[in-house]
């Protein structure tokens, strides 16, 4: 059963869409069960302005790619760092065992977006590493 966080998420997401000149893009996918997550960044001075998702998946990608949306926008690059697959389903008062790797999808998503910002300004931000193509393989 999914919670009533979940459900509003899937039934009303936040974020969807695309941002008109991102400074981050993050894609990434599960070959596994087919979801792809793509989120998009606008930072200005170390600081996430706002946060746009597009989400080909089940109701759980959606619902988890809206909170990790949610949760990074006004935040500084290195608390994004912190926002966590973990801390992604506590604000969702959680998922079903077999939808956590949903919320992996959308703290992956989200190190890319910000790898591709540090690469298109020469950054190097700590605790960030190179997004891998496929998480299915990585966990």
């Amino acid at each position: 059963m999914y919670s009533q966080k979940v459900m509003d998420h899937f039934m009303n997401p936040r974020n969807m869409g695309s941002l008109a000149q991102p400074d981050g893009v993050g894609r990434v996918g599960n070959a596994k069960c087919g979801d792809i997550m793509q989120v998009e960044l606008s930072i200005q001075d170390d600081v996430i302005t706002d946060a746009k998702f597009k989400t080909f998946g089940c109701g759980a990608a959606i619902a988890t790619s809206s909170m990790a949306t949610e949760l990074v926008k006004g935040k500084t690059i290195q608390e994004a760092l912190q926002v966590t697959n973990r801390a992604v389903m506590e604000a969702l008062d959680g998922l079903p065992p077999v939808k956590v790797h949903c919320s992996l999808l959308a703290e992956e998503a989200l190190h890319a977006a910000l790898w591709d910002y540090a690469q298109k300004n020469g950054l190097e931000i700590e605790g960030l590493e190179a997004p891998v193509e496929d998480i299915g393989d990585h966990h």
